[in-house]
């Protein structure tokens, strides 16, 4: 009996393609089981969590600059510098705005502040070249050993800076390069918002717990919200300025460099998600694009050697598996309906029904793993409080799901681009809604 789903006619290389063949249709059944597995892992077996929290005397605090790279953030900015200087449970800390070329009102906004907060300080940058060249420059103008990157958009909790602070001071903190923390999302207003409360549970709370405590590696700060050693970004020549994402870029910099990085569960920052479609298809672009070129950038330092860090190589197959399973999804969705519509055209109704069977076992799997990766995030995620958004799972397993698959394809060009150095990191000024 043939048991290879491909017979190309040469024994060992079919054996080769029906293996691949098997691990790219049971790829995402077998992530969702990995993360559900590795969240358990974090929770119930994992040593280095931080338990312990050491209050700081202000008079030995160190200085953190909260550094906000901010571009036509008209309708945010006021509340969010008002926010960090007047809610922070912390005394040694300056507010730095890198004001990236905005065209709108957020210079004069920032003027009028400048008056009010004197821990409030501005570079103000003529030309808007992207998030990553401004927070190169204001890390010139940084005063902290610390640097807290902050989302124009974002609210960190109010105890987050001596959280933070608690990781570097402590006895293994000194290679440590950056603390990522956790991102809840600040507007559920509309079923796109709380469907990404659904969807950020489950990465944060399922793979970046497994990451941190099965890989011993993270594969992307948080942006919006991550606490870095100045001298660690000097080291690797700061941010990629190129790169969509440079929170990616950065992470995997660091790591290959020998530092450390770690993700804070117990550390929660709030922020402004996307509320309409577009503007949802729009960030996940930016994301697709900036995972793709950190995969191409990559590639080769990881082959080279792969068991230099074997956590590393792991999240680095991960990837792989991801792009890979991406292209095979859309070329055998293709032959799929191609097939079926010749079968129906044929009048094959046995093999219609064969196939319809097919596809629903596949997706009815896909969904099951998807579920318990769901369920396991949210009971683990702010102790259970998100459990309630699971009604909104559906949406997250059919759609998002779907729409990370479409990024990911229709930004594979693009990002080989960039690694040609045609790349650019110019900002697309954000859709915010007025409140």
């Amino acid at each position: 009996m043939n048991l290879m789903l491909i017979d190309t006619g040469i024994p060992i290389l079919s054996v080769i393609l029906s293996f691949l063949f098997i691990v790219l249709l049971a790829y995402p059944v077998l992530g969702g089981v990995a993360w559900f597995v590795g969240a358990f892992c974090y929770t119930y077996l994992f040593k280095h969590k931080q338990t312990d929290w050491v209050a700081i005397p202000t008079e030995i605090e160190p200085l953190i600059t909260i550094m906000v790279p901010a571009h036509n953030e008209e309708i945010v900015i006021e509340d969010t510098v008002t926010y960090l200087m007047q809610e922070l449970h912390y005394t040694n800390y300056e507010v730095l705005v890198t004001d990236d070329g905005s065209t709108d009102s957020t210079p004069q906004i920032l003027e009028r502040l400048l008056e009010k907060y004197e821990k409030l300080r501005v570079v103000r940058i003529e030309k808007n070249k992207g998030k990553a060249h401004a927070f190169n420059v204001g890390a010139n103008f940084a005063k902290g050993e610390l640097i807290l990157s902050n989302d124009a958009d974002t609210l960190p909790e109010a105890d987050a800076l001596w959280k933070y602070v608690n990781y570097f001071i402590r006895q293994d903190g000194r290679n440590i390069a950056a603390v990522t923390s956790n991102m809840d999302v600040q507007n559920r207003s509309t079923i796109v918002g709380k469907s990404q409360t659904v969807e950020f549970s489950s990465i944060v709370g399922i793979i970046k717990r497994t990451q941190a405590s099965v890989f011993g590696a993270i594969y992307a700060y948080s942006g919006a919200n991550t606490m870095y050693r100045k001298d660690a970004l000097i080291d690797v020549g700061m941010f990629r300025q190129d790169r969509a994402t440079e929170d990616i870029s950065i992470a995997w910099d660091h790591q290959f460099e020998g530092w450390v990085a770690h993700f804070a569960a117990d550390i929660v920052f709030f922020m402004e998600v996307p509320e309409t479609l577009n503007m949802l298809y729009k960030q996940r672009k930016r994301w697709a694009k900036g995972g793709t070129e950190v995969w191409l950038t990559n590639f080769r330092k990881v082959a080279a050697h792969p068991f230099a860090n074997i956590g590393r190589t792991a999240l680095f197959t991960d990837q792989t598996l991801s792009i890979t399973w991406t292209l095979f999804f859309w070329v055998s969705t293709v032959l799929f309906v191609t097939r079926f519509a010749y079968t129906l055209f044929t009048g094959d109704i046995r093999q219609v029904l064969f196939m319809l069977a097919i596809a629903f076992v596949f997706v009815c799997f896909e969904m099951l793993a998807g579920i318990l990766q769901l369920l396991a995030s949210l009971s683990i995620d702010s102790h259970g409080k998100k459990l309630k958004y699971f009604l909104f799972s559906p949406l997250y397993l059919l759609f998002y799901w779907m729409m990370n698959a479409i990024t990911i394809l229709t930004t594979l060009i693009p990002a080989i681009k960039t690694i040609l150095g045609f790349g650019t990191g110019v900002w697309i000024s954000p859709e915010r809604r007025k409140k």
